[in-house]
Order: C-alpha cells, then sequence, then structure tokens
C-alpha cells in the first residue's frame, strides 16, 4: 500500500474521544511526529478548564496560532505531523489551515456519542472535567471537510481507516 499522507494530519472531536491515543498510533504507523494541543495551552486555559469553565473564542485565539507556527515549523521536515486539537467550529480549523491547501493539512474527526465519551472521561485522569463535555458539544460544528471516523471501533480498526483513505 503506497501512502500519501500530507505534510500535517489533525486528529480533532471533542475531550474524551481518544484524539491523543489515535493520534500516537497514527503517527507511529506513517514514521510521523505526534504533539498534543493541549500541551501549548496556556496555563490560564488549563486552570478555566480545570476549574470547570468553558474557554471562549477570545482564549483559544492565541492557542490556535501557537498550533499553526508548529504546523508551519514542521512543514520543513520530510516527515508527517499529526496534531490532536479539538478544533471544534469550522474558524478554529480555518485558523490551523491558514493558507494551506487540504492536500497540505488533512482532518480526521473522531466522531462518538455523549454518552460513549462521558463514560470514557470517567474512566482517565485529564484536567478537562467531564462537567465540560456539554459546552464541547455545544461548540462543535461537524466539519465538513475531514474523514469521520465512528469511534466505536478499536483503535487499529480506526488508523487502519485513516491508512486506508491516505492510500
Amino acid at each position: 500500500m503506497t501512502i500519501m499522507s500530507p505534510k500535517t494530519i489533525v486528529v480533532m472531536g471533542v475531550s474524551g474521544c481518544g484524539k491523543s491515543f489515535i493520534g500516537e498510533l497514527l503517527a507511529q504507523a506513517l514514521g510521523g511526529v505526534f504533539a498534543d494541543a493541549d500541551h501549548f495551552h496556556p496555563p490560564a486555559n488549563i486552570e478555566k478548564m480545570a476549574n470547570g469553565i468553558p474557554l471562549t473564542d477570545s482564549d483559544r485565539w492565541p492557542w490556535l496560532d501557537s498550533l499553526r507556527e508548529q504546523i508551519v515549523l514542521h512543514r520543513s521536515r520530510p516527515i508527517c505531523y499529526v496534531l490532536a486539537c479539538s478544533a471544534l467550529k469550522q474558524s478554529y480549523r480555518d485558523r490551523l489551515l491558514g493558507e494551506d491547501s487540504p492536500k497540505t493539512i488533512m482532518f480526521v474527526y473522531l466522531k462518538g456519542s455523549k454518552e460513549l465519551i462521558l463514560h470514557r472521561m470517567q474512566q482517565r485522569n485529564h484536567f478537562m472535567p467531564s462537567a465540560l463535555l456539554d459546552s464541547q458539544f455545544n461548540t462543535l460544528e461537524e466539519p465538513r471537510d475531514a474523514i469521520d471516523i465512528d469511534i466505536e471501533l478499536l483503535p487499529h480498526d480506526i488508523v487502519k481507516m485513516i491508512l486506508d483513505h491516505l492510500s
């Protein structure tokens, strides 16, 4: 199978959908590098979320700009960059895309029910409390420019579906 991967793949969806886990597996499969957008949040954003306060667009813009800088930085490297990022609104995805074409940046949307994601969030240790899940779903604008993947599938099947799409 010949893989024609874009320079950047953004694995997106609400908190608890498996972005980081799937992103890491995908980066390994592609021989690429993985980054979690959570690590780029300023401390004030993490504190807000940890206290159950949803982020506003004005909280997110500087964070999205720093993620865009990382995308541009990795462009000069010969390997694929896989970024796990919520990218909940089209305007956020547009900010990440910048002037790039969809051939350069591809979005993979990990889609699941609120019930399944809530169950997963309750099983993990993360600064984002499950109480914010409703705000995540309320903010979510399902993408029209992404590969949609059902998160009820096994992780290796999800990665295989993404790789199949790239081949």
